[in-house]
């Protein structure tokens, strides 16, 4: 079982991004966190990388299923979806698979819940050109 979902994008990285943004917010998501994994690892570590961005997308209204099913399930939350260059000029756009995550736990009523965030965020990656 793969972890994620990923599409290849014949756009820049910031067109991808905006699109990527768009369309989680078409199916109730926000970003709570964008993390520039290329500004970091060159402040950090004077390494040069591609361009490669974290966001990290909440929909309240999930979120809110999930921890009151599930106390601790905040250590998983938000749901990740990431941005990077590829070679060629493309980009890439990943999103977690929330069901593939939550197999650790033992709890049939969050397996539902991360049932209908996988199928929002296939969505979102499947609507991306």
């Amino acid at each position: 079982m793969s972890y994620y979902f990923s599409k290849i994008l014949d756009t820049s990285f910031e067109e991808a991004i905006d699109k990527v943004t768009n369309e989680l917010k078409e199916e109730g998501f926000g970003i709570l966190t964008e993390i520039d994994v290329k500004e970091t690892f060159k402040k950090k570590l004077d390494v040069d990388f591609r361009k490669y961005r974290i966001l990290g997308a909440c929909n309240p209204q999930m979120a809110h299923k999930a921890i009151s099913t599930e106390s601790k399930i905040g250590t998983m939350l938000p749901c990740n979806v990431i941005v990077q260059e590829t070679q060629g000029g493309k980009t890439e756009v990943s999103a977690v698979d929330p069901v593939a995550s939550m197999t650790a736990i033992d709890n049939r009523e969050l397996g539902g819940i991360a049932g209908e965030v996988r199928e929002k965020l296939k969505t979102v990656i499947e609507r991306l050109s």
